[in-house]
């Protein structure tokens, strides 16, 4: 008999039994798809082969998606602070200043949560989550009115006379960019790491991939910001806010739902412990051991031998040869009597480290210049954003007779001309080339980014003459308060310039991070990338401040200054940058390359 025939049984509603029995199959997926599951599960993701294209649209939809959220919010968040909260125009510059470069700064705590203890797919599902509810937050404030201060008259605004919020409506404004913050943590070091898992760099159709994979990812993701620079922007100043604050949102959500129906294709790496602590150990040992002697010092065969090198675990982690470039870091694997157990483990990782360990320092210590090299070629984008606006709004900005280009737009030119480049280099450019040198990606690392910070510097110059152009125009029609009747298309060749510069510069500089670096140091390499374009910013500001200071070229009318004297400063300080990066790149070895000995007892490095 069954438990429904059972005498006295309380009667069973089978229709809620089925609606429960949905909502645990429901819920039961959500947890797993957010990386809630068992060690049982986490194995065998770990155990998957790396699916390659396959993920890709999951993993570059939910990165073009969350970029269009995410940019759609920052592009005009200056303005929503003024016209939405009635801010001061310095306050609200504050605190859209302070939001930009924490959430630029912020991917250096995510990324070593990521590699320590979360990992990339749990890093990215918490920190997706916590952006969209961020953006939600945001979003109630347009649509609550006791979220916001009361309405303002255009004229009471520009009169001072408005109403500021309340410290409740300040708190939920704070929550919302804490939560945003919190979300730009996990995503951004983590997304295109993520994506770089799914391929087997062991295969050459892998190793192709990945090539492919850097330069689409860049290109989806910066025409997603084309897109919020242009129609959410235009959505949020001319129609609504809490629709152009909700598109973005419920275009997060889509983020997240692309991102979690890829979750039984994709390859989860686990986490490996920090990063900092292994680099800290080979420095502490090193010195510790700065008196032993190394063992044939000259020789890298005899000495790799005699240091202490056991199996990599992991069939993802490139085993790295010893090479004698920062050479007195080898003796942090010096090994000294009782360092060793029977069993091949350390007895203090504090005293001896492994070769593999020194070679990854090794391999930060290396890269470093070169980062330091890709912030001036930042600046140059930094300042053609904000001078090329000015120089519209002195130009003919019509194209036809009713049309007219807003002067914030001006700069989407650069993001377009990138958008159309990227997918020509990968197709026929780098075919092309790799025909030519027999190197798979067509051109080093290195010669990427070389060719874009000359293209850069070359935009600068090009931006002078034009500026030069537009100058003695603007005189000729109404001296200093004149406007030029050229058009504002003369700005294009420079935007455009400056677009195919950072094809090369940029995108060359992420693929060159995700490369060298190693494998599970990855997600701090992308958290450094956002941190070189936090340093340009800050020195583009420095620069500023001290040509203001010293000169008369950067003026509040822009006609009365020398603009293109600027950009001929920044087009030097490019070329200075590029015989610094041609020394960096000239002693620069790159990862994995054994040192081999030549007939003339020299070391040589032979560069892939």
């Amino acid at each position: 008999m069954s438990p429904s025939q059972t005498p006295n049984a309380e009667p069973i509603d089978i229709m809620a039994t089925k609606e429960k029995s949905s909502w645990r199959k429901c819920t039961t997926f959500f947890f797993q798809s957010s990386a809630v599951m068992s060690n049982e599960e986490d194995v065998e993701a770990d155990r998957r082969k790396p699916g390659g294209w396959k993920c890709m649209p999951f993993i570059i939809g939910n990165e073009t998606f969350e970029r269009v959220a995410t940019t759609g919010l920052t592009a005009n968040f200056t303005v929503f602070l003024v016209t939405r909260f009635h801010m001061e125009q310095v306050a609200a510059a504050n605190v859209s200043n302070i939001f930009s470069g924490t959430t630029n700064f912020a991917p250096l705590i995510g990324a070593f949560l990521s590699d320590a203890y979360l990992g990339r797919f749990r890093t990215l599902a918490y920190s997706s989550v916590a952006t969209l509810l961020g953006l939600i937050v945001l979003t109630l404030t347009t649509v609550v009115p006791r979220l916001q201060p009361p309405s303002c008259s255009t004229e009471d605004q520009l009169a001072g006379k408005c109403v500021g919020p309340s410290k409740n409506q300040l708190g939920v404004l704070v929550l919302s960019l804490v939560l945003l913050v919190v979300g730009a943590a996990g995503v951004r070091p983590c997304s295109l790491p993520f994506g770089v898992d799914q391929f087997d760099r062991n295969t050459e159709k892998g190793r192709r991939g990945l090539n492919s994979y850097f330069n689409w990812y860049y290109c989806t993701s910066t025409a997603g910001v084309l897109v919020a620079l242009t129609v959410i922007v235009y959505i949020q100043s001319n129609i609504s806010w809490p629709v152009g604050l909700g598109i973005p949102t419920g275009l997060m959500f889509l983020a997240i739902v692309f991102f979690f129906l890829g979750t039984r294709l994709y390859v989860h790496v686990p986490p490996e412990g920090s990063v900092f602590s292994g680099i800290a150990q080979v420095l502490v040992a090193a010195g510790r051991k700065r008196s032993v002697p190394l063992p044939a010092p000259e020789d890298v065969l005899l000495q790799q031998e005699a240091l202490y090198s056991p199996a990599i675990k992991s069939d993802r982690i490139t085993k790295l040869p010893l090479t004698l470039q920062f050479r007195f870091l080898n003796k942090a694997a010096v090994i000294c009597e009782g360092e060793v157990k029977e069993d091949g483990t350390v007895t203090n990782p504090w005293r001896l480290c492994s070769v593999q360990q020194v070679e990854e320092v090794k391999c930060v210590l290396r890269i470093a210049p070169i980062c330091a090299s890709g912030i001036i070629c930042f600046i140059a984008l930094s300042q053609q954003w904000t001078f090329s606006v000015l120089q519209s709004l002195r130009m003919d900005r019509h194209i036809g007779p009713h049309f007219e280009i807003p002067p914030a737009s001006i700069g989407t030119i650069s993001l377009l001309a990138l958008s159309i480049f990227i997918p020509i280099y990968d197709q026929i450019i780098i075919p092309l080339a790799r025909r030519i040198t027999g190197v798979e990606s067509g051109i080093t690392l290195l010669q990427r980014q070389g060719v874009g910070m000359v293209i850069s510097a070359g935009s600068m110059v090009v931006a002078g003459l034009v500026e030069r152009r537009r100058r003695e125009s603007s005189w000729a029609h109404g001296g200093a308060n004149g406007m030029s009747p050229l058009s504002a298309m003369w700005l294009a060749p420079q935007l455009v310039l400056m677009g195919v510069g950072e094809a090369f510069n940029a995108v060359g500089l992420i693929e060159f991070y995700n490369r060298q670096f190693p494998e599970q140091m990855q997600t701090l390499a992308n958290a450094l990338f956002y941190c070189s374009l936090a340093g340009a910013n800050y020195v583009s500001s420095f620069l500023v401040v001290i040509i203001h200071k010293n000169t008369s070229w950067l003026n509040s009318n822009i006609n009365l200054g020398r603009v293109d004297y600027f950009y001929y400063v920044i087009a030097a300080m490019g070329l200075v940058n590029f015989f610094y990066f041609l020394v960096c790149a000239h002693f620069y070895r790159y990862k994995g390359v054994p040192e081999v000995k030549q007939e003339s007892e020299e070391m040589k490095v032979v560069d892939p």
